[in-house]
């Protein structure tokens, strides 16, 4: 393919820690380069520099200065990013954080393309899901997104349970604020939970290579189940194969990661990804 590249250059970037291995630049610049565009994805590691969100402030104005298009921002930055920014769409201003910040004309606006994300993924893989009685493992930023998305895509019943039992109350309580039905509710206890659950969501990093095993018994994953992970390194973790061993349908983080990077992408550059494209470069990139 002949490649024109505009001038200037499109730039963009992701802010977080403990970012190396990240696939979104690789991701986010084939894209481009199908669509005629010269995209550099720049990885801003806060751990190469031992900072931490107190860099934010310069990091944006730098972003603003040199003319990126965007940034995408993941931990510890998600909420921290809020308050420096200009603006903010529903979605973001609705999960309390941020994953993708697009500049335009000076001016930075928060996005949040994780719940999203997330939903494409799982629409994808698993059609006509049940989602009568869903256990989501994990509250936090990724966890939260998640829940936004269940709720919005029909869910009965909806019990979150996370290290943090007062996170977990708080976000069903805003949970509840937000969608009709008062469906969300926090857990006490794993095994109760599950009790006639037709479907898990885990959101946690347990499983990750940094952080291996399983985050519940493999004892309760009923072959009833959908088992929904977020983790994609490895992709294929230690609670997907428990689940694959019981019958379980599952569905890997990774279909997540491909979700974010098409919002983001079409966010940053106005273009339209193409979503069957992408997948299958993030798998040839996992595989490789």
């Amino acid at each position: 393919m002949n490649i024109r590249c505009p001038a200037p250059k499109a730039l963009a970037g992701l802010i977080g820690a403990g970012i190396q291995r990240s696939l979104t630049p690789a991701m986010h610049e084939e894209e481009a380069r199908h669509h005629g565009l010269c995209l550099h994805y720049q990885l801003i590691d806060l751990d190469r520099g031992a900072a931490g969100v107190e860099a934010l402030p310069g990091l944006l104005a730098a972003a603003r200065l040199m003319g990126f298009a965007g940034l995408n921002v993941t931990y510890p930055c998600k909420k921290a990013v809020i308050p420096l920014l200009d603006a903010l769409s529903d979605e973001a201003r609705a999960m309390g954080a941020v994953n993708t910040v697009v500049l335009r004309d000076g001016r930075l606006t928060g996005h949040n393309t994780d719940g999203s994300g997330w939903r494409w993924g799982f629409e994808r893989t698993l059609p006509g899901a049940d989602l009568s009685r869903v256990l989501l493992l994990g509250a936090g930023g990724a966890g939260s997104a998640i829940a936004h998305a269940l709720l919005r895509m029909g869910a009965g019943q909806l019990l979150l349970l996370d290290a943090d039992a007062a996170r977990a109350q708080a976000l069903a309580a805003e949970l509840n604020r937000l969608y009709p039905g008062a469906r969300a509710a926090a857990a006490e206890d794993a095994a109760a939970a599950l009790a006639g659950a037709s479907g898990l969501v885990h959101a946690t990093p347990t499983g990750m290579d940094k952080l291996p095993g399983l985050p519940l018994a493999a004892a309760l994953l009923d072959p009833r189940l959908w088992v929904a992970e977020i983790v994609y390194f490895p992709l294929e973790t230690a609670l997907l194969q428990a689940a694959r061993a019981r019958g379980c349908r599952v569905v890997d983080g990774g279909t997540m990661a491909v979700g974010q990077a098409l919002g983001a992408f079409e966010l940053f550059t106005g273009l339209v990804p193409d979503a069957a494209r992408m997948n299958a470069h993030f798998r040839r990139l996992v595989g490789a």
